[in-house]
This record gives structure tokens, C-alpha cells and sequence, in this order.
């Protein structure tokens, strides 16, 4: 990245703190390049899998976290989480629906799989909750708040962040990120900025929950986090891959 050659952050010493960059800072290190995604900080910012990184981010042993609107934080430390396979044999789960579903099957996008998920009351029985009800729904924006990764302390505000689905039930509230294909690791900012955005405004217990829905299978892993405070305490709870039977 020409980026990193223009502010000297090669030689930023990423053991004590994080770089902080400025989105108009990389506007001015690629104005001379010509394709879009070369110069454009929406698509260089997004590193959403491991395999998104830079190169000199991987041999640096950093990642990319927003910590504000048009300011980001070059951290040290392990970023990302492995979504792992299920290998076990999928259980056929029968629509609590009493009549079949027409428009669900038209398309194929990850909010649409997830409705019919919800509608089939899927997401109620795999969280073992029949109050769950969807009250959330696209972008919001964070309040306040600081934790940690490794040593360093990171604090961020108003950060917009997006949940594919939110659903709020007597004692619990699920945060869903969905996908539509298969995902071996993302980063942990995708559940952990919403999850500590929806920590803030209630006192339920919040999940986070990642949903795949892919071929005929809907999979589903929730992830909780130990400590609210540290972003790298994410550990996977429970797993299971569903086939869904409609009456």
C-alpha cells in the first residue's frame, strides 16, 4: 500500500499502540491512481475476511478497525475468527408454519433465507426462545465506548455498524450477521461493534449469531463474548446445520 510508504507507518512501532490514519489521508496517498478500487476508501478499508488484508498487514501481524466516521486504527493482534465447519449430519426441522411460503423462493439473498429462518421459527428453536420477536434492522451508529485488543486499549465512536437482523425476546436480544455462501473466518468487528452497541441501550443478555445459508442447508453459530471489554474474547458457543421441511 502506497499509504503506508507516505506517512512512514512501516517504521510505527505497532507493539506500543495503534496508527491512526484518516480516511482523507489515504484519499490524498491514491489520488494518482486510476481504478476505483486502488483509491477508493470504502473498498481499501474493507478487509472483512483474512484474506482481504495486504500483504504488509499479514507480515505485520495487523488489522483495520474504524474507531470513528473517516478514521481508522491500524491494530496489532489477531483481528479475525474462524467460522468452523459442521460436520455433522443436518437435522430435518419442520416449519412451524401450517402453509407454505410462495415469494421466500424467489431470489436468493441473505435477508430473504434469514426471513423465511425467522418465519419458520428456526431462529426462536435454535436459541431455544419462542418470545423472539425482530425489532432491528440496518444501519445505526455507536455509541462511545473503548476495549481492548491484546495490551492496547482502542476507543471508537459513532462507527456505523449494520446487523442483517436483530431480535429482542423477554430476556435476550440476537444480533444476526447472514451469509449466503460458504465463510471460513471473518472479522470480529462484525459481531463484536454491534454487540457492544446493543449492550449499551439494554440490559438483556445479547447474542450474536452467524447464519449460512447454503445449498439446501441452514447453519447457524453463536458466538458470545466473555469479557465486554475485550474484543478478542469471543468464543463459539453452540453450532447446528438445519434442513428445513415445509407442511
Amino acid at each position: 500500500m502506497l499509504t503506508l510508504h507516505k506517512y512512514k507507518i512501516h517504521s510505527h512501532n505497532f507493539n506500543n499502540d495503534p496508527y491512526i490514519i484518516l480516511a482523507e489521508q489515504i484519499k490524498q496517498a491514491t489520488a494518482h491512481l486510476k481504478k476505483t478500487n486502488e483509491k477508493e476508501v470504502r473498498i481499501l478499508c474493507k478487509q472483512d475476511s483474512r484474506e482481504d488484508k495486504p500483504q504488509v498487514f499479514v507480515e505485520k501481524g495487523v488489522f483495520l478497525l474504524p474507531i470513528k466516521n473517516g478514521k481508522y486504527a491500524i491494530v496489532k493482534g489477531e483481528g479475525y475468527f474462524d467460522i468452523p465447519e459442521i460436520k455433522k449430519t443436518a437435522k430435518i426441522y419442520t416449519s412451524k408454519l401450517d402453509f407454505h411460503l410462495d415469494t421466500s423462493q424467489i431470489g436468493n439473498s441473505e435477508m430473504q433465507h434469514l426471513d423465511f429462518a425467522y418465519a419458520a421459527s428456526l431462529i426462536r428453536t435454535f436459541l431455544k426462545d419462542e418470545t423472539l420477536v425482530l425489532t432491528i434492522r440496518g444501519r445505526k451508529y455507536t455509541p462511545q465506548f473503548s476495549f481492548k485488543v491484546g495490551r492496547q486499549q482502542i476507543i471508537t465512536e459513532s462507527v456505523q455498524t449494520e446487523v442483517d437482523a436483530g431480535y429482542e425476546g423477554k430476556k435476550q436480544v440476537a444480533l444476526v450477521e447472514a451469509k449466503n455462501s460458504k465463510t471460513n473466518n471473518t472479522i470480529i468487528r462484525q459481531l463484536f461493534y454491534p454487540f457492544r452497541q446493543w449492550s449499551y441501550h439494554t440490559e438483556k443478555v445479547v447474542r450474536t449469531i452467524f447464519f449460512e445459508k447454503r445449498g439446501k442447508y441452514y447453519s447457524l453459530w453463536q458466538f458470545d463474548f466473555d469479557d465486554i471489554n475485550d474484543y478478542n474474547s469471543i468464543r463459539l458457543s453452540k453450532n447446528c446445520r438445519y434442513e428445513i421441511i415445509e407442511k
